[in-house]
């Protein structure tokens, strides 16, 4: 599974050379998947969560590495984590469909598609799977995972070129992300829910406010309102909570004030955008999960 002829599954197309174990690439990771925690998490969408709770499998490294990552400890600092090969990736899937999980979802596994594409196809899965991505994804390789990913939930974190090479070292992000969400809901189609609420089939588009940019969150609502196809639902989040390397820009060493987060919502039902809201109390480092191996 190594890649000898250089990596270009993420849009830093490093060319880097990959070992099973080790990689000198962006992400810094080889191609057997690492994995710092697999847990039942309830604090998803509702639609996502539902009462019983997502199987979130949480990965290790990560191909854009914004500063202010609540999950820096495994993004950046790459500090936890244990590699699994396919088939042992595939136990822990079961593992957690058999706790109850709603669904299987992948948070930030970009730079290990290969192997969780050959640990999906080791035995289907009774649930729906969820590749929960920051949104700067190449069309390639989502279209490897097209037929076994029934969810999508990207972020749209910038509109702004400028704030996307700031704060996660990509200029490129914002027509990135824009390709990648339109073919995320072209795989997907509409959301579809069971009898109980809970999201079978879809794409819902995040959109995190941050401290002090507001018109950026605005003007990336109108972009989500104008080019959405019918039936994807966004989801506004307030969470924002002071982490990781933000100590040159002092902006984000607060978190959103209600005045800013309730502009943004306006702006979100103005819109008529169909979705979800978070309440600021979620902002809050509780909510951060503990990336300690639990069920690796």
């Amino acid at each position: 599974m190594a890649q000898k002829n250089g990596c270009d599954l993420c849009p830093r197309h490093c060319g880097a050379e990959r070992t099973e174990s080790a990689g000198n690439g962006y992400c810094g990771m080889g191609t057997l998947p690492v994995v710092a925690r697999a847990a039942l998490h309830y604090w998803e969408e509702p639609c996502i969560s539902g009462k019983k709770g997502s199987g979130a499998v949480f990965f290790t490294g990560c191909s854009l590495q914004c500063i202010f990552c609540q999950n820096h400890q495994i993004s950046t600092e790459r500090a936890v984590g244990k590699q699994l090969t396919p088939r042992q990736l595939s136990d822990v899937f079961f593992r957690l469909i058999d706790a109850g999980a709603l669904n299987i979802n992948l948070v930030s596994a970009a730079h290990f598609v290969p192997a969780i594409v050959e640990a999906l196809s080791i035995r289907p899965l009774p649930v729906p799977v969820v590749y929960n991505s920051g949104g700067y994804e190449t069309l390639e390789t989502l279209k490897m995972l097209d037929g076994l990913v029934q969810i999508y939930l990207p972020d749209y974190k910038y509109d702004d070129v400028e704030l996307a090479r700031c704060f996660s070292g990509a200029s490129d992000y914002v027509d990135t992300a824009r390709a990648a969400i339109l073919e995320m809901a072209r795989q997907t189609g509409p959301c579809q829910f069971d009898g109980n609420g809970i999201l079978q089939r879809g794409t819902i588009v995040r959109h995190l406010l941050l401290p002090g940019h507001t018109r950026d969150s605005l003007a990336a609502l109108d972009w989500l309102a104008k080019n959405l196809p019918d039936g994807t639902r966004v989801s506004l989040m307030g969470q924002y909570t002071p982490c990781g390397k933000i100590a040159d820009y002092p902006e984000l060493n607060r978190r959103v004030t209600a005045r800013e987060y309730n502009k943004v919502q306006q702006h979100l039902f103005d819109l008529n955008l169909n979705g979800y809201v978070q309440e600021l109390s979620s902002a809050q480092k509780e909510y951060i999960p503990q990336f300690d191996l639990t069920g690796v």
